[in-house]
């Protein structure tokens, strides 16, 4: 005991280092921390420290120049702010900080520091020695409102690699880790990319992991399905070409429906949902019905199914514009919108999405209105999956190429000159693999 009364820290009878650590997480908001030491390790503790809302004094006669920049750069957005003493460490500098972080390569003033703050009773970090320090920072990361900290026994290599782990499976929802007393209401609007399920966003993945019941398209990334618990419900609202279809209204109905109920509801849909997705259809009858809405935009098939053919939709000095365009309405239909002729007249890509049964017809109608029959085309069928495949031909020949080869949707069509650029890859790999 010490004179004032105050219990002085005993050591433990048995090593400090086997002791477990208590984990905390401090709310900086407004609250002075005290960060010595201007090099990188400090250039990686401070922006968490400002993210947290701490008030960073930095005491340092130098700092890295991304510190000056984050220096410089502070104001008034709500986060923590920073003020820089351009000098070396004071005694008497940790009076009024609520954590303290010792971060110099020097061992005597980490220690000086870190003895300072043990005086004051306050937390501190030591960056040179975790045997000495009175605190560790664990290894964090956070995926939408949860943070994660590892501690790993003063191994931060270890504790890294365990909170990539951790991360990696909340953001893609591997590892299950459903909200239940925050959990999402409503209904989320996702798209679900291309097809390949690796290829729906973080955020879509996460809030596909919260659903009560999935509303699911038929192009949606269906692999994804598996995964979820088995308590919640899928309904099947594929549109079939030609075939069997659930109607627009009756999806939303389904989604009115079960939000109404307290149930969280997840609208899968393929590719991106406000491109040809009638995902905006979606969200005007859930607002009229008073249900809130959370939009995560996907990756539209439009783009990621060319790329992952090898062809880009622009090129340098090829074309500086594409055309994406729905053929689900054909060229001399009343009901299309499409300017047929100004896209035979233009230069640049044309995406066609929906066109496998109506392409004799397109490609009339684009060298009727001015594109050369010998412009390139290529042609992917169930972009991104397995059974990918991709025909070249020209516009005056595709039809009957795409016949012969039993071309069948969903599939994507690419007229331009681009296609050309994605041959050339492919002849310079074949050079590549010849003897010389």
């Amino acid at each position: 005991m010490s004179v004032t009364g105050v219990p002085e820290r005993l050591p433990s009878p048995d090593r400090e280092s086997d002791v477990p650590p208590y984990l905390l997480g401090l709310r900086l908001s407004g609250r002075k921390v005290l960060v010595v030491g201007g090099g990188r390790v400090a250039q990686r503790r401070v922006p968490a420290l400002l993210a947290a809302g701490a008030a960073v004094e930095l005491v340092a006669p130098e700092v890295t120049p991304s510190l000056e920049d984050l220096i410089d750069a502070r104001g008034g957005d709500g986060a923590g702010r920073i003020v820089w003493h351009r000098r070396p460490y004071r005694d008497g500098d940790c009076a009024g900080a609520w954590l303290v972080q010792a971060l110099t390569d020097d061992a005597k003033v980490n220690a000086a520091v870190a003895a300072e703050a043990e005086r004051t009773r306050v937390w501190c970090v030591r960056a040179d020695d975790a045997e000495s320090s009175a605190a560790w920072t664990p290894a964090s990361g956070q995926v939408g409102d949860t943070t994660v900290g590892v501690l790993a026994g003063g191994d931060p290599r270890h504790a890294a690699g365990v909170r990539d782990a951790i991360v990696d499976g909340l953001r893609d929802a591997t590892l299950e880790a459903r909200h239940h007393r925050r959990k999402p209401v409503g209904v989320a609007l996702v798209g679900g990319g291309p097809g390949d399920p690796g290829l729906i966003t973080v955020r879509g993945r996460q809030l596909l992991a919260q659903a009560d019941v999935v509303v699911t398209d038929r192009l949606a990334p269906r692999e994804l399905l598996d995964e979820l618990p088995a308590d919640t419900e899928v309904i099947d609202a594929a549109k079939i070409p030609y075939g069997r279809t659930v109607t627009q209204e009756r999806i939303n109905d389904y989604l009115v429906e079960h939000a109404r109920q307290g149930r969280f509801v997840v609208r899968l849909k393929g590719g991106d949902p406000f491109v040809f997705g009638r995902g905006f259809e979606e969200v005007l009858h859930c607002a009229r019905h008073g249900i809130p809405v959370t939009v995560v935009p996907g990756i539209t098939s439009a783009v990621a199914v060319p790329s992952a053919a090898g062809i880009p939709v622009t090129h340098r000095g090829v074309t500086q514009e594409f055309h994406v365009v729905s053929a689900h309405v054909a060229p001399d239909d009343p009901a299309s919108t499409v300017d047929w002729s100004a896209l035979g007249r233009a230069t640049g890509t044309l995406v066609l999405l929906m066109a496998v049964e109506r392409m004799t017809l397109i490609a009339e109608t684009l060298i009727r209105y001015g594109r050369s029959s010998g412009t390139p085309v290529a042609v992917i069928q169930e972009g991104t999956l397995p059974g990918q495949k991709a025909l070249t031909a020209t516009l005056g020949t595709v039809a009957g190429e795409m016949a012969a080869a039993g071309i069948r949707p969903p599939a994507i069509v690419v007229v331009g000159d681009v296609v050309n650029v994605a041959r050339e890859i492919d002849m310079i790999r074949t050079d590549m693999g010849r003897d010389p």
